[in-house]
């Protein structure tokens, strides 16, 4: 594991973030970070489908559509 070296604008709004999400500093960081990847990695995505996406990968179940 090592250290990411970030601003602390970019700290303050992942602590907000992470309040209102009811998640740890380090897993809104990491939530984001994987987002974002997948979000680069996966251009014609959207937001919703990447979540989609990984909730099968998690389940190994499909995910019904709303």
């Amino acid at each position: 594991m090592g250290i990411v070296k970030i601003s602390d604008e970019l700290h303050e709004d992942i602590r907000k973030a992470s309040s209102a999400m009811v998640r740890s500093i380090n897993s809104q960081a990491e939530f984001w970070i994987k987002i974002g990847m997948l979000a680069e990695t996966n251009p014609t995505l959207t937001y919703t489908e990447i979540l989609r996406e990984q909730l099968r990968l998690a389940t190994g179940e499909p995910v019904a559509d709303e």
